[in-house]
């Protein structure tokens, strides 16, 4: 009844907004940092610092960069999500729009210096040093398990039992962090091991580790609606200068859903034969480390120092979607625009071609394509081979589109659907297929803000989906993923589906079609709305600069086909 009050009231303050003006509007874009407020390990309350990634070097990065951890660690964007000059610009604007949403910037993007306590001031200017480590080894090796369970070490009951509130809800980087350095994996390491204070971990083979971050909500709404989310829900701002009323995450509004989608997807239920589609050692898989973290053969320990020869080395090159966010912080390591000298990332330009090239593989295996003819026109299925949307994650600026190209008999184009200009960067979306999520502000909010009602990329205020029409994964239902916030909007999936059909009319003179899917990870109209939406630093222009310099974010050809036309 409580928060039914509270989600009562913040829609009444939202309409009250809209009445009185702009003295009210800057009351609604200044909220506190406990607006924020996400439970699990709190800033300046572990005991042991998180150490630099560099000392797991000595150990963890040597004669093989395939399979030793450090360097492949060192190339992902993982590595680099504090260097990353799109979360800087982003955040930026973001504290323009709401005071102290940086906050939760931060604590995904830079954990180990949100643990420390350098996300305040929330704008991250505060952040220096082995806080440029973005999602370090020291972070991730020694996270809890939110869950109580016998197979989890001993410590773990104590540290949950430490904290208030114990986080019931995993996303927006609710960690549980141990507050000794006592690092934590999925192998037992020999008694005789010295190196390091050590438990096994179970934790670490779970998806749900991932979700810590991969499932993003915003605090600063509430839900109103039902006992469970539906798409008739609304999403009202809950800003009092305390935590969200509920804590969990299904009542905030959704920014990301990957870690969700997953879990109502058939691959959360049991491993599914893909044929070694991913790599590594395993065909058949099931969770998110199966595909982003692969097992390989080799040790993750240098001979000598405790390493064993596994076929079940988890690869860290956390492979992904981004084909030159690594080339801009390359080249921010040579001008220090963005941080100073000693957050170099150390990054050498063989490993950015690398991860770079492993990405553009991943993403190839990310989808299939079907070309056919039907009823004369040509038919197009995309098929997800993921265990989430396709695409997933950040919505803002990320898109696939089909690119379609008829030609007559002599090889001569006749007609193109989404042509892309490379130099302007500019896709005519109008004519094809593009598959993204819109989100925006309701009416309401934007009458609160100043701002129009529609599609924004206002990510810290925005609360309304207005359009998702993403490829679901294996084992969806509409049900499911209503009930976790990230069913399709403006498109219609059949419970089960996992592609996607389009069809164009087949031209005059056409004998032959070819057609690409294309993946684009930051638009020209994201990019352009960073640069010109910042009005307090630099961040949004250096952003830009780089894009620019660094190929626009070249779209990558996830799959090309062609089909004769009798």
């Amino acid at each position: 009844m409580q928060s039914h009050r509270r989600l009562v009231t913040a829609l009444a303050f939202t309409s009250a907004l809209a009445a009185v003006g702009t003295a009210a509007t800057a009351r609604l874009l200044a909220p506190t940092v406990d607006d924020f407020f996400i439970a699990g390990t709190q800033p300046t309350t572990i005991v042991d610092p998180i150490k630099p990634s560099t000392e797991c070097a000595y150990c963890h990065g040597f004669y093989d960069p395939v399979t030793e951890p450090f360097s492949a660690w060192r190339s992902s964007m993982m590595a680099q999500a504090a260097r990353d000059p799109l979360f800087h610009a982003c955040m930026a604007v973001a504290e323009q729009d709401a005071k102290s949403s940086g906050d939760l910037c931060i604590r995904c993007h830079s954990p180990g210096g949100w643990l420390e306590g350098h996300s305040t001031p929330t704008d991250g200017s505060a952040l220096a040093g082995r806080d440029f480590d973005g999602v370090t080894c020291h972070v991730c090796h020694r996270l809890v398990d939110p869950v109580a369970s016998p197979a989890n070490p001993a410590d773990d009951a104590a540290i949950l039992a430490s904290l208030n509130p114990v986080p019931t809800s995993f996303h927006t980087g609710s960690m549980v962090v141990d507050p000794l350095d006592r690092r934590r994996g999925p192998f037992e390491l020999d008694p005789t091991f010295v190196w390091h204070d050590w438990r096994k971990s179970p934790f670490h083979q779970e998806s749900l580790l991932c979700a810590t971050c991969h499932d993003v909500s915003n605090p600063a709404f509430a839900r109103v609606g039902g006992a469970t989310p539906s798409a008739s829900d609304s999403y009202a701002p809950a800003l009092d200068g305390t935590s969200h009323p509920t804590g969990n995450k299904y009542d905030m509004f959704p920014v990301e859903r990957t870690f969700s989608e997953w879990q109502q997807s058939s691959f959360a239920v049991a491993p599914i034969e893909m044929g070694g589609r991913f790599g590594g050692n395993k065909t058949a898989v099931s969770t998110c480390q199966d595909c982003h973290m692969p097992d390989a053969s080799g040790e993750g320990c240098a001979p000598g120092f405790g390493g064993a020869y596994r076929d079940d080395l988890p690869v860290h090159d956390f492979r992904g979607a981004n084909t030159w966010v690594q080339k801009a912080i390359l080249t921010l390591d040579q001008t220090l625009e963005l941080y100073g000298p000693t957050e170099v990332s150390g990054l050498t330009a063989q490993e950015v071609n690398d991860a770079i090239a492993r990405n553009i593989d991943f993403l190839t295996k990310a989808s299939d394509m079907e070309l056919s003819l039907v009823d004369g026109q040509l038919k197009v299925r995309v098929i997800n081979q993921t265990g989430h949307k396709l695409p997933t994650g950040y919505p803002e600026g990320r898109r696939m589109w089909l690119n379609v190209k008829f030609f007559n008999a002599s090889g001569a184009l006749v007609m193109e659907h989404g042509s892309y200009n490379p130099v302007r960067a500019l896709l005519r979306a109008e004519t094809t297929k593009v598959y993204e999520a819109h989100l925006g502000l309701d009416a309401v909010m934007a009458a609160a803000a100043g701002m129009l009602a529609g599609p924004s990329f206002h990510f810290a205020i925005n609360n309304k989906v207005y359009f998702d029409n993403r490829i679901p994964p294996r084992g969806f239902t509409n049900a499911g993923f209503e009930q976790v916030q990230a069913q399709p909007v403006g498109a219609v999936y059949a419970d089960g589906q996992y592609w996607d059909d389009t069809l164009f009319p087949i031209p005059v003179g056409a004998k032959s079609a070819q057609v690409s899917l294309n993946y684009q990870s930051t638009s020209k109209e994201y990019i352009d709305f960073l640069r010109d939406e910042n009005r307090t630093n630099n961040r949004g222009r250096i952003a830009y600069k780089l894009w620019a310099m660094h190929g626009k974010s070249a779209p990558v050809v996830m799959d090309l086909g062609t089909i004769t036309i009798p």
